[in-house]
């Protein structure tokens, strides 16, 4: 049952790759994830991500923006997403593990070090 819902996932994954310019989260998982280092939200929805404040403010919209090499795929058996984007300068990954409600988010820029951090489900 495990092997058929891998392959069931990977075969929904596969499908997902996006053109630049385009956000598709597939199967990903969605919903709003708290960065509590910087206190802002990352929300992903079907068709867009964005930074809000606690508050509900936003921060960043992806929308727009030039999305580069996004790629919704496994790392190992765990959801992962990868992109990035010219406007912040900064290529992104997401993790999902299945065993927790939480992403593990790497953010990589050039001129600074990498970040990675615990995303807390909201």
């Amino acid at each position: 049952m495990k092997k058929i819902l891998i392959f069931s996932l990977l075969l929904a994954l596969s499908a997902s790759f996006v053109m630049a310019d385009s956000i598709n989260l597939g199967n990903f998982p969605l919903g709003k994830y708290l960065d509590d280092n910087y206190d802002a939200v990352w929300e992903f929805t079907t068709g867009n991500i964005r930074i809000l404040s606690p508050a509900g403010a936003v921060l960043y919209d992806f929308n727009g923006k030039t999305i580069r090499d996004f790629k919704v795929g496994l790392e190992g058996s765990n959801p992962m997403i990868t992109f990035s984007c010219d406007e912040s300068e900064r290529s992104y990954k997401f993790v999902k593990p299945l065993t927790k409600p939480d992403l593990e988010m790497s953010i990589q820029a050039p001129w600074d070090s990498d970040y990675s951090v615990t995303l807390i489900k909201q």
